[in-house]
């Protein structure tokens, strides 16, 4: 009797005690004190242990940005125990319904590998790995590794193309002087108003540079392409830099030269910024001739070529904006410079179907032929005047082609006859190759003549011009 009491006893002891340890788990769970108590334990169990701290600083001694701590950035961003820290920050993704968690300055991340526990801390400008001495000779070669093949493969998933702008300096290099947002521009080369055949000769262009890594480098030349833009404002040149950049899928690093302080500065801005980009200055004829920076014509010229670009440029494209390169000072247009010249001239007819079928969904309409004698006659107007116009009267084709006929016939007489004297071809330069492209349709003598003196000129010239029949809406 006494034995079946006794284990009657235990077995109502056990039961007692596992209700009680689970209403106590239920009780730490809810009030978060199971949290709080595996937080102190690892403080206690940190007591019995060495550790090695690494820092991974956003910037290198020289300023130049290191690349190493956006790889860990990305990677600790896409942890998921990101959601189990103190706090973190919350942002919207590509996606209206998305919602994307990122780091916050001082939180600290665990990661797991190898069995080895590792720590990741938060600080300003700078990220902290804290590692176990007994673990850093096993784990810590491979586990950068493993972050840094993690990292690529989620920015080739989730990529997304950033615009950079320069700040004043405000004399704290640690800061840098770019400030960023997410580049949500949606031009691309179909969405342009650009002929065909100039259109698939630029893609081309960019295509083979993106892949000739190795023959600039055999060739023993710095990895980067320039090119010049210039025409009359609304042509399109800030849309057609745009698409240049998701084709690519290269950041923009818009330089501000009115915020540039001196030429060391201007060197410095190139320090930070990034490979696969586009560099973009834009109204660079504008600065110069009005003198309304602090950069001097030498320190454009090094910025374009100099040494610091030679060793800091790689895998970049330069974008310079002009209204026009009639007065602008040669050696800023020389091959090596400048590798391709793009004009960018006032809508002509052939640009007004692409806009109308793009902005109208018009192929074809009665009132074309008025608008192409328009054109004809030498009146014009920049492809943003008419894309506003349709866009003001897209519920009404009818109405938006009338629209744009009446300010061709009063705001746009006599502006096309400027193309009549202007060169028909412009140049694409070495090493992608070159090609040329018929110009304006009106004129065509003048064509046959100017191509047969263009045959003997060009043998005396390293680059070969390109025109633009583009104009963007």
């Amino acid at each position: 009797m006494t034995i079946v009491y006794n284990l009657f006893f235990l077995i109502f002891s056990f039961l007692l005690t596992y209700i009680f340890l689970f209403l106590f788990r239920v009780v730490l769970i809810k009030t978060g004190l199971i949290y709080i108590v595996k937080k102190k334990w690892r403080s206690i169990e940190d007591c019995f242990h060495v550790y090695q701290f690494f820092k991974v600083p956003e910037f290198n001694e020289s300023t130049q940005r290191n690349q190493l701590h956006h790889k860990v950035l990305v990677y600790l961003n896409s942890l998921t125990s990101i959601e189990d820290s103190d706090f973190t920050n919350l942002f919207t993704g590509k996606k209206s319904n998305e919602i994307v968690l990122h780091l916050d300055q001082n939180q600290i991340i665990e990661d797991d590998f190898l069995g080895a526990r590792i720590f990741w801390i938060n600080e300003e400008e700078t990220l902290v790995l804290k590692i176990r001495k007994a673990d850093k000779r096993r784990v810590l070669r491979p586990y950068l590794q493993h972050i840094d093949t993690v990292s690529d493969e989620l920015d080739e998933k989730k990529w997304e193309l950033k615009l950079y702008v320069n700040v004043v300096d405000n004399h704290d290099g640690r800061k840098g002087r770019w400030r960023s947002v997410p580049f949500t521009h949606p031009s691309t080369f179909d969405t342009l108003a650009m002929e065909s055949d100039l259109k698939n000769k630029v893609k081309s262009d960019l295509h083979s540079f993106a892949k000739a890594k190795q023959y600039y480098h055999r060739l023993g030349r710095v990895w980067k392409r320039s090119y010049l833009l210039y025409g009359p404002s609304g042509t399109g040149k800030s849309s057609f830099i745009a698409a240049m950049a998701n084709f690519l899928s290269y950041d923009v690093y818009d330089i501000d030269l009115s915020k540039v302080s001196d030429d060391s500065d201007l060197k410095f801005l190139l320090l930070q910024s990034t490979t696969k980009s586009l560099i973009v200055i834009e109204d660079l004829d504008r600065y110069l001739s009005e003198k309304s920076t602090a950069v001097s014509l030498s320190g454009i010229l090094s910025f374009m070529d100099g040494i610091l670009t030679s060793s800091c440029g790689e895998e970049r494209v330069m974008v310079f904006t002009m209204n026009g390169k009639d007065h602008v000072d040669p050696a800023i247009l020389r091959p090596g410079r400048i590798d391709v010249h793009l004009h960018f001239p006032l809508c002509n007819f052939t640009a007004f179907k692409t806009l109308a079928n793009s902005y109208l969904g018009l192929k074809d309409h009665k009132l074309f032929p008025q608008v192409e004698e328009i054109f004809q006659n030498g009146a014009s107007l920049s492809s943003a005047e008419i894309s506003e116009l349709m866009i003001a009267n897209r519920n009404s084709p009818s109405r938006a082609l009338k629209t744009v006929i009446n300010a061709l016939q009063t705001d746009g007489d006599g502006r096309g006859a400027l193309h009549i004297g202007r060169r028909s071809v412009e140049e694409i330069g070495e090493p992608s190759g070159a090609f040329c492209t018929e110009g304006v349709n009106a004129v065509k003598e003048f064509k046959k003549l100017y191509g047969l003196l263009r045959v003997k000129s060009s043998r005396k010239s390293q680059s070969f011009d390109l025109i633009g029949r583009q104009n963007e809406g």
